[in-house]
């Protein structure tokens, strides 16, 4: 076996390392019990002696990554002990130092669980996810399985954008800078982890843009101790006056993040300068709960009384709090000096929420009506709009932003929260997917409007509808939210999947009529070949007759047996050469009645035989032997037109060469039924994944799976373990 190289921390790592171990140490000492503590410490200690590959492939220490993330998820999120304990393990569950199994022994499931998440989110993430629509894709589905791993990773991301500051290859740190912004930073926003977003958000300035980063810096550190002497004197009066009211508060005062000031200065077209709210005055004030709206609207009272307030930039989001629970009062006023300065209002309770985000104060596996199960219902309808591709779901993220967001009535009185710029047709599929399915219109305030009105603050909205009224493809660019485009996506597929029945079927009555076996992926390369992604889209096309099953039929007849149509030579002119190739080093074949000794032979493609098949050999124009299964799709016809080309083949019964054998599998869409397969298949020991393609429709998924495998004892074992799987409705080997 080939030896591993052992590589070492350098030294200023290694040092880097022992610091926040330390760190690290007090952090959890806490948090465990302390049989829990020695556990863990031993752990991680012996893992760190033993550890093989201390760094990422971008030379990324795997230990500090480890060691910071903890930390950072412990003093900007909460320090729960299940994430921080799966935190710590993930760098020797990466490794392979820790199984599954061991992990569940020495801790609980929870934790194995959280690895599990974590692990299957890193196959994707380090693909270039942000780039490559189906790892992006993949990657979403894995987040989305539990929320904490959402969370885990934004930290992770933010611990990682920290550390690559001047790193030598260039594109990558891009690439990290742009997913960081994309999608970190934007689910970072909607569980309300503010001060992560904002950082996330400036490190992709920084990484990205670092001129225009440098330039906003500079000037703000130039005119800083005039904003600070500022800050000072608008807070005086205003400490005075709320100190005389008898409020318990406190005041402080923050400039904006750089990447929100570059935001404002590209929306405003202006220079520095003309940004006016460059810093904002938060109040945060001490008050039991039942008092805390009464308290905060005084303390505005006392501020407006002081300064004119432009009722413009008025933001309530205490009476109808944002939909990831962020809650507070903003004013906008006119200070000394004629500027606008913002000031914020909202209690100890409220600002604990704002800074760390409501994810600390879930119940991370809380109970139907939680908070978190309500931005979780919302995250999986916007990532289900995936295979749009990634441009598309960042879209939607951004697109259903919860600073924007309208409130409108139903006749009823029922108030419903939609993201700002949605029209009748997102507030129907946002009451029910059938209203929304057969909505023709609606009377908005007495008057009646057509499906694309885009809703208003305040509207009092009644849907009409039609029984004969069906989803629409121009309903897509009528509908702004991510659950109504989800909606109408699927009704339309629905329809294109009943086509692509109806298709399927015409093609696969034909061929049973001329009694032709379809091999499937001989069926898919044709497909691919006619320029269709998914079979399905090829299939609705023939179900509405834009394909003629009986030409397609022909091309496909063609297609499979090209090969033997174009080697015309007679029996006479045949020789066998013996010119060993690649393929037959292993010599794991016997070839013809008296084993002819360094025969080139070929495994051929169409049925890809594995040790243990039987199978025949067919002599091609160059002498060299193509191995095929007697089960060939193409068996009948190569012995009825080449029956003086076939030579016996036998297995010699040397096992050890790694042969691709091609399983489809079918069975619910449903999130991390791949990552199960996967999984299974990793584990299984001399056994490699070589290829993947997923055709997903109408909640069924059909899959392809290249498998390198030495035999078929093995490859049945395989199939086995795989239609264990909850959800695999069929495996079979093609």
């Amino acid at each position: 076996m080939e030896k591993l190289q052992v590589e070492k921390l350098n030294r200023e790592d290694l040092r880097q390392t022992l610091v926040l171990a330390k760190d690290v140490d007090a952090m959890m000492s806490g948090l465990l019990t302390e049989e829990d503590y020695k556990a863990l410490r031993r752990t991680l200690r012996d893992g760190m002696r033993r550890s093989r590959r201390p760094y990422s492939r971008n030379n990324i220490p795997h230990a500090i990554q480890a060691l910071n993330s903890a930390l950072v998820f412990a003093d900007m999120v909460d320090p729960d002990r299940n994430i921080l304990i799966s935190i710590l393990l993930h760098p020797l569950f990466h490794e392979g130092q820790l199984t599954i199994e061991e992990i569940r022994r020495e801790w609980d499931e929870d934790i194995a669980g959280l690895l599990e998440g974590i692990a299957n989110v890193g196959k994707f993430s380090n693909r270039n996810s942000a780039h490559n629509q189906d790892n992006f894709r993949g990657l979403m589905l894995a987040l989305a399985h539990d929320i904490r791993v959402i969370i885990i990773m934004i930290v992770q991301n933010l611990v990682l954008m920290r550390s690559i500051n001047h790193h030598p290859d260039e594109d990558w740190v891009r690439n990290v800078a742009f997913e960081a912004n994309c999608l970190y930073a934007q689910l970072a926003h909607r569980l309300g982890l503010y001060k992560i977003k904002g950082e996330l958000e400036d490190l992709s300035l920084k990484y990205t843009n670092r001129e225009i980063y440098t330039q906003i810096a500079h000037k703000l550190n130039e005119t800083k101790r005039s904003r600070d002497q500022y800050i000072s004197e608008f807070i005086a009066p205003v400490k005075k006056r709320l100190e005389e009211a008898g409020l318990k508060f406190e005041i402080k005062g923050r400039t904006k993040s750089i990447s929100s000031i570059w935001n404002k200065m590209k929306k405003q077209k202006v220079d520095l300068p003309g940004i006016y709210d460059l810093f904002a005055i938060r109040v945060i004030i001490d008050t039991p709960r039942e008092r805390e709206k009464q308290d905060c609207w005084l303390a505005y009272s006392i501020l407006a009384d002081m300064y004119t307030a432009n009722p413009a930039r008025m933001k309530d989001w205490i009476t109808l709090p944002k939909s990831n629970g962020y809650e507070s009062l903003h004013a906008t006023v006119m200070g000394p000096g004629q500027k606008w300065v913002e000031v914020q209002f909202r209690t100890e309770r409220m600002d604990l929420v704002a800074e760390k985000g409501l994810a600390a104060h879930w119940r991370y596996k809380g109970g139907k009506g939680d908070s978190s199960d309500k931005w979780m219902n919302n995250i999986r309808d916007i990532l289900e709009t995936a295979e749009a591709g990634p441009m598309q779901l960042m879209k939607n993220i951004k697109a259903d932003a919860f600073g924007q967001e309208v409130f409108a009535f139903t006749p009823k009185g029922d108030l419903f929260r939609l993201s700002a710029g949605a029209t009748v047709l997102d507030f129907a599929f946002h009451i029910h997917t059938n209203v929304g399915a057969h909505c023709t219109g609606a009377v908005v305030n007495g008057a009646h409007k057509k499906i694309n009105y885009k809703i208003q603050n305040g509207d009092t909205v009644e849907i009409l509808t039609s029984v004969g009224q069906t989803p629409k493809h121009e309903w897509l660019s009528i509908v702004t939210t991510s659950k109504a485009r989800n909606k109408i996506k699927q009704s339309l597929n629905e329809e294109r999947q009943r086509l692509a029945d109806i298709g399927k079927e015409t093609f696969m009555r034909r061929a049973k009529n001329r009694k032709i076996d379809i091999e499937e992926a001989e069926l898919m390369k044709l497909i691919k070949k006619q320029g269709y992604k998914f079979a399905t889209e090829f299939f609705a096309d023939m179900g509405e007759d834009k394909i003629d099953a009986g030409r397609f039929l022909n091309s496909y007849i063609d297609f499979t047996t090209k090969e033997f149509e174009t080697e015309r030579v007679s029996a006479e002119e045949f020789q066998i050469h013996s010119q060993p190739e690649e393929d037959s080093k292993n010599d794991v074949l016997v070839i013809g009645e008296k084993s002819i000794d360094g025969l080139s032979y070929k495994f051929a493609k169409c049925c890809n035989p594995i040790y243990g098949d039987d199978v025949f050999g067919f002599i091609a124009s160059d002498g060299a032997v193509k191995i095929h299964k007697t089960t060939c799709p193409n068996a009948k016809n190569i012995k009825e037109r080449f029956p003086y080309r076939i030579i016996r083949a036998d297995w010699s019964g040397k096992t050890g060469q790694m042969l691709p054998a091609s399983l489809r599998v079918v069975g619910n869409d449903d999130i991390g039924i791949i990552a199960n397969i996967t999984s299974i298949i990793s584990k299984e020991p001399n056994t490699a994944l070589r290829n993947i393609s997923i055709d997903s429709h109408d909640g069924i998924f059909q899959g392809y799976l290249v498998i390198g495998v030495t035999d078929n004892r093995q490859l049945t074992s395989l199939i086995k373990k795989i239609k264990t799987v909850k959800g695999v409705k069929d495996v079979s080997r093609t």
